[in-house]
């Protein structure tokens, strides 16, 4: 199987509290859940930095530098990310790990994983919040806090609110009809400033808790089949069909959200409402959809199927507002 995740000598570059579980099919290294975040980037391989060094072409007669462009070189082993311009301004991985220090000692976060992806072009750490919610009785969702830091010319720094189903590890959508935003990206032309990124996200309780109403609404909303069809094929279109009338008439990835509906963990709670349509897209394309666990992981917090289980938020507030 093909890993995202990065492999140096035989280990991967990662490490998750055990607190947290295996992840990755037990790939990383197994810490403690006291760690700082200091600690936890040298436990997971990250203690490298990045630079910018000057790029030579050689011609017939002389060497020659390349205007305008840099070479970006990992310390560890001179391993070059990428090729960024002069205005470029790289963040260090101890910047992106001393972000979570004044949270987690004041006891108010603890370190959960941290990895490298693609070659350690993306690097990310993930803190648990103190705060959780139950949707309904045994079903609990945490709050925890993602810091993506890309060693790569043209991708942002993120970090974000993620809020995780404990039953099934479900990563959700924090999209709430774009009447609050879960997220801070910086583009690598800025210096990265984590005061003013605290300041814009509002590290506090307001969203977790807006959050925690707008899933308790959609337990509470049944759908029918109409609406079922419709939210289905709303996050993922047929290709020839706008409306389908039956479940046979539903994209390949819809019908694979429909398979999970009744069997995916923690199926027993809220059946037949639309938090159970919501998780049944998580469910799917955290579990189930991409090539593999990395690419799954990818997806569910950077890539397509993040911004899907935005789109599927969204639907089912409208389908239940309707209901």
């Amino acid at each position: 199987m093909a890993h995202e995740l990065e492999i140096v000598n035989g280990q991967a570059m990662m490490a998750y509290a055990e607190t947290e579980g295996k992840p990755w099919h037990g790939l990383g290294v197994a810490v403690s859940n006291d760690l700082t975040p200091a600690q936890m980037m040298k436990k997971a391989g990250l203690d490298w930095t990045v630079d910018k060094r000057p790029l030579y072409y050689n011609s017939l007669d002389n060497s020659h530098e390349v205007s305008g462009r840099q070479a970006l070189v990992r310390s560890s082993d001179n391993t070059i990310m990428d090729i960024v311009g002069q205005d470029w301004n790289p963040v260090q991985n101890e910047e992106a790990f001393e972000f979570f220090s004044e949270y987690v000692l004041a006891g108010d976060m603890q370190m959960s994983t941290a990895g490298a992806l693609f070659g350690g072009s993306k690097i990310w750490a993930l803190a648990k919040v103190k705060e959780s919610f139950d949707v309904l009785p045994g079903d609990q969702i945490d709050s925890y806090l993602l810091f993506s830091n890309p060693h790569q010319y043209g991708k942002s720094i993120d970090v974000r609110f993620t809020p995780i189903r404990v039953v099934c590890s479900n990563t959700l959508s924090m999209s709430l009809s774009g009447s609050s935003t879960n997220a801070v990206k910086v583009n690598h032309r800025n210096e990265f400033n984590p005061d003013m990124v605290k300041d814009q996200l509002g590290i506090a309780s307001s969203k977790f808790a807006q959050y925690k109403e707008v899933a308790q609404f959609l337990a509470s909303k049944r759908f029918s089949v109409d609406s079922m069809l419709e939210f289905y094929s709303s996050v993922f279109p047929h290709a020839s069909r706008k409306t389908p009338e039956t479940v046979e008439q539903l994209s390949k990835p819809a019908k694979g959200c429909y398979e999970v509906l009744e069997t995916q963990p923690g199926a027993e709670h809220a059946e037949g409402s639309f938090w159970q349509l919501i998780n049944s897209v998580t469910f799917y394309t955290d579990h189930q959809a991409g090539r593999n666990a990395n690419n799954r992981l990818n997806s569910a917090w950077f890539g397509a199927n993040a911004n899907r289980k935005n789109q599927a938020m969204d639907k089912a507030i409208e389908l239940a507002n309707a209901a």
